[in-house]
């Protein structure tokens, strides 16, 4: 202990050194005396401008110039998305013509509803008023059945009965023309029992094929009758067969063959009738040819409807038991049976003698 307390630890300066001596003898260096002799809370320290803290007190200058901070403009935002703006922007201009045009269209469409509506109230039964034939009220004949595919059919099939019911017009009118023509030839070649043919034609033709294939189709469209259909195939596809032979050459009919014959027997008279004959046979070419893609289209449409033959068979079993007549006959005869065999019954228990 006596020998660390006799000992002096600060005996030994290290300012004496001779090289830290030799050090600060030298001259101070500007900058740092300069720096050293800075005093930033001093403003006339050293006849130097100094500069003072920036604060609120004082504000930063920008570019050298003014002493006003720069004031940045609060960011606009762009307006606010509406769909109404979007509709306004891209919805073109109607003129008033087409406005008014769109508002005489809509008002005699509501008063063909109305009048439809009063026509269904004002019917016995709310029963539907024959349309079709369309026939002249001036007339005393009256339409006999009743034709709107608009409120019948189905939307999709909607335009298959209407082909139907194109073809059946453009067929009518080639047996109409074709009479017209059989009607000249009587002058030309007296034909009178020709003429007399095609007029059957004109006369049965027509109305049948109305009444035993368009309408079993349009009932077919607007019910899903299997039997329908089955009844529109039978009698169309004889229609198509009908056409065929009437093509060619048949008697009435003014056919292909029959045309081309009348050409090459030369004559200004044999070549016109021939030319027209020849038209009216390429007519019913043509119809046929119609007849059989509508007959391959409306039996996709079968198909794919799950319809079959023993549905048919169905529907016209419950058709013909809910008829009326097929009752009446039914009860008579289940009525006689009854009574045979009550009566029957008595006679075996009566007494023999």
């Amino acid at each position: 202990m006596s020998g660390f307390d006799d000992e002096n630890p600060f005996a030994d300066n290290p300012f004496q050194d001779p090289s830290i001596q030799q050090a600060t003898k030298n001259p101070v260096n500007t900058a740092t005396q300069n720096l050293e002799d800075y005093n930033p809370f001093d403003d006339s320290a050293g006849g130097k401008p100094t500069t003072a803290a920036r604060g609120a007190a004082n504000p930063p200058q920008y570019g050298g110039v003014g002493t006003t901070p720069a004031v940045m403009s609060p960011t606009q935002e762009p307006p606010t998305y509406t769909k109404n703006q979007q509709q306004q922007n891209t919805t073109p201009q109607i003129s008033t013509a087409e406005l008014q045009r769109r508002q005489e269209e809509l008002e005699r469409k509501a008063r063909e509803l109305e009048r439809r509506e009063a026509e269904l109230q004002n019917a016995p039964y709310n029963a539907r008023k024959n349309n079709w034939p369309p026939i002249p009220e001036s007339i005393p004949i009256q339409p006999c059945l009743y034709r709107d595919k608009n409120v019948d059919i189905p939307v999709e099939f909607q335009k298959i009965v209407r082909n139907l019911y194109y073809i059946w017009v453009f067929n009518a009118l080639v047996l109409f023309v074709n009479c017209i023509i059989w009607f000249v030839r009587i002058f030309a070649f007296a034909d009178f029992v020709e003429f007399f043919v095609s007029l059957v034609y004109l006369v049965v033709f027509i109305p049948a094929s109305y009444v035993c294939w368009f309408r079993p189709a349009y009932k077919a469209f607007r019910s899903d009758s299997s039997f329908n259909f089955m009844v529109f195939f039978f009698v169309f596809l004889a229609q198509f067969v009908t056409n065929v032979v009437f093509s060619t050459n048949i008697s009435g009919a003014s056919g292909i063959i029959g045309g081309i014959e009348l050409i090459r027997v030369g004559g200004a008279k044999y070549i016109v009738i021939g030319i027209f004959v020849l038209i009216v046979g390429l007519a019913f070419a043509v119809t046929a040819v119609f007849i059989f893609l509508m007959l391959v289209r409306v039996h996709r449409v079968y198909r794919s409807t799950g319809a079959s033959f023993a549905k048919a068979q169905q529907e016209f079993a419950s058709g013909v038991m809910r008829n009326e007549h097929a009752q009446g006959a039914a009860t008579n005869i289940a009525s006689e049976a009854i009574r045979n065999q009550f009566n029957s019954g008595n006679n075996t228990n009566a007494p023999r003698y």
